[in-house]
């Protein structure tokens, strides 16, 4: 059974930092692109961050510089480091996972979803 479950959502002020993580099972995570994406309330999901099997990164214009993508396939793990965070940041942010490689900093066709976690920057 594929799956895959975000942790490490929360709520911080500006300028704060969380590390989000994305633990995958049912799948050989180095075969994978893994994306993050994120929705605020009454807005569009849009792509944040892309790390592939390889390790190669990309990132929306917005954040780069202030979040870092990595991941350890044997742990089947894929982190999200997010500072300097901004209000802006605010949403549910979901990883997704395509075969293959990053197309970009957004994925296309995400074969599979987690649930998604919650992460609040106000002050």
């Amino acid at each position: 059974q594929v799956q895959l479950v975000e942790s490490g959502g929360g709520a911080v002020q500006p300028g704060g930092s969380l590390r989000l993580s994305c633990v995958v099972s049912g799948f050989t995570l180095e075969h994978y692109a893994i994306g993050w994406f994120r929705q605020a309330p009454g807005k569009e999901q849009e792509g944040v961050a892309c790390i592939d099997g390889s390790g190669s990164t990309y990132y929306k214009e917005s954040v780069k510089g202030r979040f870092t993508n990595s991941r350890d396939n044997a742990k089947e793990t894929v982190w999200l480091q997010m500072n300097n965070l901004k209000p802006e940041d605010t949403g549910i942010y979901y990883c997704a996972a395509e075969y293959g490689i990053c197309p970009g900093y957004k994925l296309v066709r995400a074969d599979y979803w987690g649930q998604g976690t919650q992460v609040t920057v106000s002050s």
